[in-house]
């Protein structure tokens, strides 16, 4: 049996949780998100939790048993605190700021990055270099994220780049110089 997917999925206050045959909704306070999902499982709402059940033994429904489980934890979560990623930008004159629904970055190149923000995604600048990704879809908000810290990722010598900001650089020592 699956660790993760016999865990109910606990339905807070002001969430509601509709199944239909070939997909489940979830609807909360920050907005409301749908996922389709394969026949080898079953999603059945019991009072205020979720469980997901497999209806066979075969390798593709335990493979999905645990995946649907964290999909819908992850959609259940979304909705009612949302998701955030945080990114520090390091390098002198490096800088970012969101003009309407573009991202654009002084990283150091001649020319500035524009990255488009996606539908459903916030992004915010503060003080110091900061980025502040957020949105109720996790692997959204983690995807573009990512492409962001992408286009100048951190470098070991100076610490210059973009990193997350719990993400540790280790840090390494340059040339000596004395002979």
């Amino acid at each position: 049996m699956s660790r993760v997917g016999k865990l109910p999925v606990a339905i807070p206050a002001g969430v509601k949780v509709k199944v239909n045959q070939d997909n489940f909704e979830v609807e909360g306070p920050k907005g409301k998100l749908s996922q389709e999902y394969d026949p080898v499982v079953e999603i059945v709402v019991k009072g205020d939790a979720v469980v997901v059940n497999r209806k066979a033994d075969t390798k593709k429904a335990r493979s999905c048993h645990g995946l649907y489980r964290n999909l819908l934890n992850n959609m259940v979560q979304g909705v009612t605190n949302g998701y955030k990623k945080t990114l520090v930008i390091n390098g002198v004159g490096y800088r970012a700021e969101v003009q309407d629904k573009l991202l654009v970055m002084n990283l150091g190149y001649s020319n500035d990055y524009v990255a488009s923000i996606p539908e459903g995604i916030t992004v915010t600048t503060e003080a110091q270099g900061r980025v502040v990704i957020s949105g109720i879809r996790k692997d959204q908000v983690g995807e573009f994220a990512a492409q962001v810290r992408k286009l100048r990722g951190p470098e070991p010598y100076k610490g210059k780049g973009i990193r997350y900001e719990t993400e540790v650089i280790k840090r390494k020592v340059g040339k000596s110089g004395v002979k």
